[in-house]
Parts: C-alpha cells; structure tokens; sequence
C-alpha cells in the first residue's frame, strides 16, 4: 500500500462498515514488502477525543494481507461512547479488531486521553493466524486470533464515519513502533509514504528483516466531508 492507492484501498475498508461517508486523514504506510510481515508492535499515544464526539473517529495501525483481510487494533471515539464500551463523554474505546468482510472483534474497553495502547500483532507457526494484544499501559485488556494469509503491509489511518467527518482529530503519536519481516527485504524502506506526518526515520538493524521508528508524529487534521 503506498500514497493514493494505499487510502483508495482503505476506502474499501470503509465501506464494509455500511457508512454512508466515509474520510481518511493523515497517514505514515510500509508495503507490499517482498517478503511478509512476521510481528508488528507500536504504542499509540491517545490525544483528546474530539469534542463534540460524533460517529465515528477511528484511529489504528492495520496490516492488509494476502487474505484480503486487514488486521487492524482500533481506538475510536464514538457519538455514545458509553453504549458502545461503557465510556465516559470524552473516552475512546479500544479492542482487538480484524476485517474480513464482517468486522471481528475482542473485548472493547475504555480509554483515555494520554493513555498508551500497545498493538501488538504476531504470525503464530502452531495455528497458522495472526495473534492479536491490546494493552493499555501496560495492561492487556483486548485480544483476537484471525486467519488472515499473510501481512504484505502496515501502515497508521485517521478515518472517520459519516458526522465524524465534520470534525478534528487532534495531533497524536506512535512510540516504539517495530516491524519484523519473515526474511530480509532490504527495499522495504523505499516503500515508505507519508502524509501530514513526521518521523524520527526509518531504520533496519539487521539488514532488512527488522524495522523500526522511534516516533511517528500526525497531524491534526479537520475534516470537511
């Protein structure tokens, strides 16, 4: 996935939800790689939800795989925050989350502004899927196995959904993001599109299988869809 067909590919994802509107902001995208994508692991720092909240603001690191599924852990601010995860006006809810023509899904829990949501995702040999961790500092609080093929990407979205599509998403950040691949693919840098972010830069350690970026910074950005 990469600049304009990475977001008309997310589109799709969008659609599957059955939203009339649907809009995506700034993003930083890794893939195709040439090789496929073993473990993901980042830690989404959680901004201010937007006020008012209105349905619905998504925010995840996703991998789209050679299933057609994308794997993808969700912070999303809801209009009823409390009907859908037990919130409070204000809250985010979080969980696990793949989709694969109908969303699945784990337990969805709170979360607050300045809270870290570590997603993690990990190719498991004994069953063939995608293992799934949600963790709020430090706590896992949501998990899901998917049979989902093999990850060929990764990459951050900013989407909304129908009223949130007449709203801001404030500046947030993502620590400590790594990404391992299953054999070295030193061109999988070059892959690498960003829009309305920054980055402390994209480095391998071990010449192509293990990539990591110490922060990715987004934008805010207002949507006027």
């Amino acid at each position: 996935m990469r600049g304009v067909e990475a977001l008309a590919f997310l589109a799709t994802v969008g659609a599957a939800y059955g939203q009339s509107t649907v809009g995506f902001g700034p993003y930083f995208s890794l893939g195709p790689t040439q090789s496929w994508i073993r473990e993901a692991n980042t830690t989404l720092v959680l901004p201010e939800a937007p006020s008012p909240q209105k349905d619905r603001l998504a925010l995840w690191p996703g991998m789209g795989t050679s299933g057609g599924d994308l794997i993808q852990a969700l912070a999303v601010s809801f209009s009823d925050p409390n009907a859908n995860c037990g919130a409070s006006a204000g809250q985010w809810c979080t969980w696990a989350s793949t989709l694969e023509g109908t969303q699945l899904g784990g337990k969805e829990v709170p979360a607050s502004a300045g809270d870290r949501i570590t997603m993690h995702y990990k190719y498991n040999d004994s069953t063939s899927k995608y293992d799934q961790t949600v963790s709020i500092n430090g706590e896992v609080v949501s998990t899901l196995s998917t049979s989902s093929g093999q990850a060929q990407g990764w990459g951050t979205a900013v989407e909304c959904q129908d009223d949130a599509c007449q709203s801001t998403t404030a500046a947030h950040e993502y620590l400590d993001t790594t990404i391992i691949l299953n054999a070295a693919d030193t061109s999988f840098g070059d892959t690498l599109s960003i829009n309305e972010a920054t980055s402390s830069g994209l480095k391998t350690t071990d010449d192509g299988t293990t990539w990591e970026v110490s922060t990715i910074k987004i934008e805010s950005h207002t949507y006027d869809l």
